[in-house]
């Protein structure tokens, strides 16, 4: 595969315009459409283009670095203007086209597809990162250093919502201290992502906690609550670790802490996931600067995940990318729904029969 990205990378020039997605009963079936649809007029300026990105929180450490080091060099005339809403908060703009690229940390669904393409909206999926979604904890709490699936459940199903208020009802050997809760609001992947992981079903969780879509805002809400229990990306925790203490988290097989070596060997499951950006590149005027900037967040996506903290995909994947990009493939491999327990094998399994 890796010979024929290489090959198709270097041999095709622009994009091919591909027909939009749908929401069919295979959301992944794609065509592509002739290469002289992608010819650009010589009235299209870079100067003048900006390109807008929203949605994930946890997407956005890795977008954000990579729009500013994009930026500092002068060649490059785009504005990149990078915003958070979440995941879902993201998708909705997206699917409006008032944004060329949404970051997110779980695949679109189902219904989003829909909203695109009722719009006319269509949309490339690139694979960016991996993730190992943290639960974390005040470093002042000295009795938790390990939690289960069924104590997660426990603690954030609807039905706890003003019942499992102590540390102590969670785990009897924990302390009759107060359980402070901190975790991600109703516009975020994470959100969508944990509940299915731990309750069972995607966005059933209780209501009685801090939500917040940026995981700063529970960075700090944890950091100042001796105690408090949260869930975020990987990549605050990394950053925060004077600050935080992660629990290691045991599915059946042992308790395992959130690293790049347990993501890499599939130990940290059921909350490894990776992330993605979606791009309509047909949504701005200027397709040629957009497409620049995809092709240069493709080339550095791998270095600026690992810089900020997240677990960076192979090189396998960045050709997969760049040779999806170059037919114009439109639409995702993922059905409209998420998919827990996906290793980083099993997501390039499918992205290169895509």
């Amino acid at each position: 595969m890796n010979a024929t990205a290489k090959r198709l990378s270097l041999a095709l020039g622009m994009l091919a315009i591909a027909t939009g997605c749908t929401a069919t009963s295979n959301p992944s079936a794609q065509t592509e459409q002739p290469q002289e649809a992608t010819q650009v007029t010589n009235s299209q300026t870079v100067a003048t283009s900006t390109i807008k990105i929203d949605g994930s929180s946890t997407v956005y450490p890795i977008t954000q670095a990579i729009a500013k080091e994009y930026k500092a060099n002068p060649e490059n005339k785009a504005i990149v203007e990078v915003k958070i809403s979440g995941t879902s908060g993201g998708f909705e703009k997206f699917c409006k086209g008032e944004t060329d690229i949404s970051n997110a940390s779980r695949p679109i669904l189902k219904a989003e597809m829909e909203a695109c393409d009722k719009n006319g909206i269509r949309f490339m999926e690139f694979p960016i990162a991996f993730d190992a979604l943290t639960v974390a904890i005040n470093p002042q709490n000295n009795w938790a250093k390990d939690i289960t699936i069924e104590e997660l459940k426990k603690i954030w199903e609807p039905g706890a919502e003003g019942k499992i208020t102590k540390w102590n009802q969670v785990r009897s050997s924990w302390p009759d201290k107060p359980l402070n809760l901190y975790g991600a609001g109703g516009d975020s992947g994470t959100f969508d992502y944990f509940t299915e992981a731990t309750v069972g079903k995607a966005r059933a969780s209780r209501k009685d906690y801090t939500a917040s879509e940026d995981d700063n805002v529970l960075v700090e809400g944890i950091s100042k609550d001796p105690n408090a229990l949260g869930y975020f990306g990987y990549a605050y925790y990394e950053r925060n670790q004077d600050k935080l203490k992660a629990l290691a988290v045991n599915s059946g097989k042992g308790a395992v802490l959130p690293s790049l070596k347990s993501v890499e060997e599939n130990k940290y499951q059921p909350l490894s996931r990776p992330l993605f950006i979606y791009v309509n590149l047909w949504s701005n005027k200027d397709r040629t600067a957009l497409s620049n900037f995809v092709r240069y967040y493709i080339e550095k996506g791998s270095k600026a995940a690992s810089f900020v903290g997240y677990i960076p995909l192979p090189n396998d994947s960045k050709n997969l990318n760049y040779v999806h990009l170059n037919k114009g493939k439109v639409g995702t491999v993922f059905g409209g729904e998420a998919k827990l327990n996906l290793t980083i094998g099993e997501l390039l399994r499918k992205e290169g029969k895509f």
